[in-house]
């Protein structure tokens, strides 16, 4: 493709998700576990041929490296955003994180979006590495952001204890945003207060959402700083003129991912206001009995889609995009009205979007 035809391209598919729904549109690649990550590469190059704004990836250790499939999609596209969603700002040393993340600014030409999160206190115990509480996040976050600047940085905290980093060449590039996933009202508040944006889980309802913006907005406020400028990044699953078997593994078992956690599922449940006692049906089902964690590292699509027939119905219709390409906009809607600034579309890879592009 030339130049001239590059951008006469943009131009007229960029914004789908403004002109379908009001609201800018992200999506993942590679969702869930992954044996060939190279397929990833197709489906970035897909997402920026539909306009989405962002490509967002889950990172997973074995195939699914944030650091090297962003630099990947970073080659293999020229517009969109590459987001992880999510990494941890402990799981890298920090002047790691901060190469790491000023390279790909440098190969993308700035497109970088780092997404981070707490994950649960027992996967770090597993793997030996320390459990996140709030001021390890937060100085963690100004440690990035300082290295990322060219600063020298000496620090001994919470986070860790560093005597002299930095970072010996940084590019001419400014610091990427540092985007924060949460779920509850004090994860909500630390993003307010001290991020450039939060991810709001899959699996929330519009009306979660909305007392989510809430939380987020107003600790922006009282922490002096521009609430509108904290950009919210709703997560919603989605499916689409899929066969009936296709849907109900793509929205069906990823909906078992996140209830079936102990801890997780009960975080979900409370804030979209529902009975946590539900869940003890879903964690009863013999594909899922005995599992202690992540239930997706263990059983395959197909057990995950069988398990999620015991998932009360309204935990997913309630809570997710589905039907026909209509409908699905009517869902989005409703998530741009709770006052998320993008959308992210989850289960559904790039390469299952095209209904986006249908009327264009």
């Amino acid at each position: 493709m030339t130049d001239v035809q590059d951008t006469a391209t943009m131009a007229a598919i960029r914004g789908v998700g403004d002109a379908m729904t009001g609201v800018p549109l992200g999506a993942y690649a590679l969702p869930g576990r992954v044996p060939d990550p190279k397929i990833g590469i197709g489906q970035a190059i897909e997402a920026e041929r539909l306009g989405l704004e962002t490509l967002w990836l889950s990172e997973r250790w074995g195939t699914k490296d944030f650091g090297v499939l962003a630099g990947a999609f970073s080659q293999a596209t020229d517009r969109i955003r590459i987001a992880a969603g999510v990494t941890h700002l402990q799981s890298r040393h920090p002047a790691m994180l901060a190469s790491m993340a000023m390279t790909v600014q440098a190969l993308s030409g700035g497109r970088l979006i780092l997404g981070v999160g707490r994950s649960v206190d027992a996967m770090w115990a597993a793997v030996g590495l320390p459990a996140s509480t709030n001021r390890s996040i937060v100085d963690s976050l100004d440690i990035f952001r300082r290295l990322c600047r060219g600063e020298k940085v000496k620090y001994d905290g919470p986070a860790g204890t560093f005597p002299s980093l930095r970072l010996t060449d940084v590019p001419d590039q400014l610091v990427p945003p540092v985007v924060f996933a949460a779920i509850g009202p004090k994860g909500l508040a630390l993003a307010g207060r001290h991020f450039d944006g939060v991810l709001l889980h899959p699996f929330l309802t519009p009306e979660a959402v909305r007392r989510s913006v809430g939380t987020v907005r107003a600790a922006a406020e009282e922490a002096g700083r521009d609430p509108a400028a904290v950009r919210i990044y709703a997560t919603v699953v989605t499916a689409s003129g899929l066969a009936p078997d296709e849907e109900a593994a793509v929205v069906g078992a990823r909906a078992v991912t996140y209830y079936q956690i102990p801890g997780f599922g009960e975080q979900l449940a409370t804030v979209n206001g529902w009975d946590p006692g539900d869940l003890d049906r879903l964690r009863a089902h013999p594909t899922l009995a005995g599992i202690k964690g992540a239930a997706d590292s263990v059983r395959t699509r197909a057990e995950l889609t069988q398990a999620a027939q015991a998932i009360p119905v309204a935990w997913i219709g309630d809570a997710a995009a589905l039907g026909s390409a209509e409908e699905c906009v009517v869902t989005f809607e409703r998530y741009r009205a709770a006052g998320a600034d993008e959308l992210v579309l989850h289960g559904s890879t790039p390469d299952q979007l095209g209904w986006l592009g249908r009327d264009r």
